[in-house]
């Protein structure tokens, strides 16, 4: 039996449950290492003091706008090349993954060479102090210069996911995640040089980790990176970008929300700055294992749908939605009994604690609605509905989350600050509860024919 053929009888046969398991895990654990390297600059970062510390907020932005492109051309190829190997034809899935490949390599050197020519303008534009500005300028220096490698890393990871080798999407991010960490204590903790120091680790991994990834899939994936493959039709860059363009969304507006966040948090100093930068790193944290289960779902719905199983979509959907909230509950009942000493491990200020601890038992109700939102949104860019599901990108960064900001930081001061996000997750949560019934009631089991 063929490659192909083997491929398709794991997508169409295996169980449901367990097929998102093995492919939700290794996402999860990327996720997880992903943003413990996040973590690990705020906390390697923190000894240095408030201003350094804020100065990883500021650049959690920017890592944001980043990841915006990047997810846009992985999953919107990812998705085609899911189709394409639905339909068994590997020439067409490696036309979708060579195009956006090399287009996120001129994106990522476009973007790093902008930065940095304007790179003050860029971080005070992202929420920077005066007295952040020198820290965040050292850091953000590094990430725009890591940019180029961190796009095409995410668009192989996204491709492999979508191909049903997570596995080796896992290992080529966290292996840059585990080198991230090392090198922060390396550079900060015993060579004693700073945010620079921090800076430097996460160029140097996120290099390691294209490396990788770029070994993996030319040694395990369907299709293939091959310049000559770079699509000359039109209509291959629409695919890619119409599909991919609520991931485009939701990283986009959730790097423009933080930014104003940082703003509309300035009046009230350095202080509220960093503790709403570590319970934004602790809320993603979180949010991992509800995206990482949501992301393991998204080839199984691609595969599926293309392949007429529409009944398999919907039992993934539900299974998806069920283990996330489980997962979650876990890991938030935890994290809202022990908010302070959560906070106290990245920074010792007693500003910071307090700001941060009500922040993030906020975020941990908020982010109990999560369950319903992420898994029908995923659904929806699974199988190709753009518009139904660029509006549910909308929600949570943008639509939902920017006026509460304004109108809560209005009416509330700092504490408005600290409860816009969790109201806009609760709100977004249940309006995607119409979504989830429409496909479950609306749409039929099977397809006519369906193989």
């Amino acid at each position: 039996m063929e490659k192909t053929d083997l491929y398709y009888k794991k997508m169409t046969e295996t169980p449901v449950s367990k097929l998102i398991i093995s492919l939700g895990i290794p996402t999860t654990v990327t996720m997880l290492i992903t943003n413990i390297y996040n973590m690990a600059d705020t906390y390697f970062v923190g000894t240095l003091g408030e201003s350094p510390q804020a100065a990883t907020g500021i650049l959690f932005t920017l890592q944001s706008v980043i990841q915006a492109i990047a997810f846009m051309l992985g999953q919107g190829s990812g998705a085609m090349v899911s189709k394409a190997l639905a339909d068994k034809n590997t020439d067409e899935a490696t036309e979708y993954s060579s195009t956006a490949f090399f287009t996120g390599a001129i994106a990522g050197t476009a973007l790093m060479v902008i930065g940095l020519i304007f790179l003050t303008p860029f971080m005070r534009l992202l929420g920077s102090t005066e007295t952040i500005l020198p820290y965040a300028k050292q850091y953000g220096m590094w990430v725009l210069l890591s940019c180029p490698f961190m796009v095409c890393s995410l668009v192989l990871n996204n491709n492999l996911r979508y191909e049903g080798k997570a596995f080796y999407a896992m290992i080529g991010l966290t292996t840059g995640g585990i080198i991230n960490i090392f090198g922060d204590w390396l550079l900060i903790a015993v060579m004693d040089m700073g945010v620079f120091g921090a800076g430097l680790s996460t160029a140097v991994s996120q290099f390691i980790s294209f490396c990788i990834l770029l070994y993996f899939y030319a040694r395990m994936a369907q299709s293939n990176i091959d310049f000559k493959a770079i699509s000359r039709r039109a209509a291959v860059y629409a695919d890619i970008v119409k599909v991919g363009f609520p991931a485009l969304i939701r990283q986009g507006l959730s790097s423009i929300s933080n930014g104003l966040l940082n703003n509309l948090t300035k009046p009230y100093g350095d202080s509220a700055i960093a503790a709403m930068s570590v319970v934004n790193r602790f809320s993603m944290f979180i949010m991992c294992v509800g995206l990482g289960i949501g992301q393991g779902f998204q080839p199984v719905a691609s595969f599926n749908y293309q392949a007429g199983k529409y009944k398999r979509v919907k039992k993934g959907m539900h299974f998806t939605m069920a283990a996330g909230a489980l997962l979650v509950s876990c890991i938030v009942i935890p994290v809202f009994i022990f908010a302070e000493d959560i906070v106290y491990i990245f920074q010792k200020s007693d500003d910071v604690c307090r700001i941060g601890a009500f922040a993030l038992r906020c975020a941990c109700g908020g982010l109990m609605f999560m369950p319903l939102s992420v898994p029908v949104n995923m659904l929806y860019q699974s199988i190709r509905k753009a518009g139904l599901s660029a509006f549910l990108s909308l929600m949570r960064s943008g639509v939902m989350f920017i006026p509460t900001l304004i109108i809560t930081a209005n009416l509330f001061g700092l504490t408005g600050v600290q409860i816009s996000q969790p109201v806009a997750d609760a709100l977004t949560g249940l309006i995607s509860i119409p979504f989830i019934l429409h496909f479950t009631f609306k749409h039929p089991d099977e397809k006519e024919n369906s193989q």
